[in-house]
């Protein structure tokens, strides 16, 4: 009987032992080793659990790189208010004995849902008052001012603060809630990057496109075809000579992924895999999961697009490649909540419409893509270059990082922060002027008048 027994158990150890090795290191769903539901920020790559945690004996440390590895250029970009440098000095240690925010996960602690607000955070929304309650003392303003609202009223976020500091509140104060429209930047950085050299024999094309005759005209319609990138830009590997020699059958793609998409659009995709809809194409992850899907979201979609495995031509159609509709009809065709189906009714949208028809020219309107993936233009070799952010979380988490990037295009500061506070105004897009007035600009401008010399 022992020996059934002895026997019984170590079959079934090995069993159990097997089966949990397939499932931590040669399959996808992982989900027997998660210990609860990721944040909206990770859910994408919760399979992907080396990402995060690429030491099981690092602790804090090991975690906190693997933040910093994918958050870093962000934080840098946004001027952190809260810096890890500042909570480092010596004569600041007597704050991180209450809150030690030289780590991330002090406050966002991850596969903890109960607990998980806005923004990923898990503290209790009064976390700022372990540092600043002088405030209260300081300024009559802010006397009756509950701590708890500090980030969730536009006044104050913990590490962007580009839009909400007080010199540029005084700066933009009193300007017309309506400027004159600007004209949206046109992207032009495909023009400066190097182009595909590889090309196929005309033979092949003229095989390919006496069977595709409608991707052929759909494609000599495009940027690509203006560009001279033939088929072989997009349906060969990368600028290998010695793919030349090499028949159809051995160098012919299919289906282009994202290293063709790279070889002219290297900022782009990078930006793209750093995004929702991109990150698990990113090199840390895409040889473990699959493309994210919209049935794998928390938010509303369109049914008959569940199932469409996101990748640069989701948005932008294979061989036609039109931007104005990727633009807008292809997010109306996945996303489906309040806010994205109110868009073509809002002023926004009526403006898109004019575009479209020749009313008015060409990147005077505003699109899905205008606020979500803003244009950015910086300078390359004494050029400037303008790129589209493809990465739709760029600005959206907290929303003040539309204020400068997108809003004040067209609008004051003040409209702005009031607009992106009022949650009625964002789930009807923007149709209307706010309904709620955040009174930080009113308060700058008194503090100012306080202290000029009497």
């Amino acid at each position: 009987m022992k020996t059934f027994v002895w026997s019984a158990w170590i079959i079934l150890s090995i069993a159990l032992a097997s089966y949990f090795s397939y499932r931590m290191f040669s399959s996808e769903d992982k989900s027997d080793f998660l210990i609860g539901e990721a944040t909206h920020g990770h859910f994408q790559i919760e399979m992907a659990c080396e990402t995060c945690h690429s030491d099981a004996f690092g602790g804090e440390e090991a975690l906190q790189n693997a933040c910093v590895n994918c958050h870093a250029e962000e934080l840098e970009e946004a001027h952190d208010s809260h810096p890890k440098k500042k909570f480092t000095d010596p004569r600041e240690a007597y704050r991180i004995e209450i809150l030690d925010a030289r780590y991330c996960i002090s406050c966002h602690t991850e596969h903890q849902a109960e607990q998980t607000r806005a923004m990923g955070v898990t503290l209790l929304d009064d976390y700022c008052y372990h540092c600043h309650q002088e405030v209260i003392n300081d300024r009559p303003s802010h006397a009756d001012l509950p701590f708890d609202s500090c980030a969730s009223a536009g006044c104050h976020n913990f590490h962007d603060n580009r839009a909400l500091y007080e010199k540029f509140l005084v700066k933009n104060a009193n300007q017309p809630w309506l400027a004159e429209i600007a004209k949206i930047a046109s992207p032009n950085s495909s023009s400066h990057m190097k182009k595909p050299t590889i090309t196929l024999k005309n033979s092949a094309f003229t095989q390919r496109i006496a069977q595709h005759p409608d991707i052929a005209q759909h494609w000599q319609a495009s940027s690509h075809a203006q560009s001279g990138v033939d088929c072989g830009g997009c349906h060969t590997a990368a600028n290998d000579k010695n793919n030349k020699t090499q028949n159809i059958k051995e160098t012919w793609i299919e289906k282009p992924g994202l290293d063709q998409c790279a070889q002219c659009h290297k900022p782009q995709t990078t930006s793209f895999t750093q995004g929702k809809h991109g990150m698990r194409l990113s090199p840390e992850v895409s040889n473990r999961l699959h493309p994210i899907t919209p049935k794998e979201s928390h938010l509303t979609f369109n049914a008959d697009s569940s199932d469409i495995q996101h990748g640069c031509n989701s948005c932008h159609n294979a061989h036609t490649f039109n931007t104005q509709d990727a633009a807008v009809e292809s997010c109306l065709g996945c996303h489906a909540d309040t806010h994205s189906l109110a868009f073509n009714a809002s002023p926004h949208g009526q403006k898109w419409q004019q575009e479209l028809t020749g009313e008015i020219e060409n990147g005077a309107a505003v699109s899905c893509a205008t606020c979500h993936m803003p244009r950015i233009t910086h300078s390359s070799n004494g050029t400037e270059v303008t790129t589209v952010q493809h990465n739709q979380n760029w600005n959206l988490r907290p929303n003040e990082k539309m204020i400068r990037s997108v809003c004040m295009n067209c609008h004051s500061l003040e409209f702005s922060i009031d607009a992106l506070a009022d949650p009625k105004l964002i789930e009807n897009n923007f149709n209307g002027k706010p309904g709620i007035h955040i009174e930080s600009i009113d308060w700058s401008l008194g503090r100012l008048n306080e202290n000029a010399p009497k």
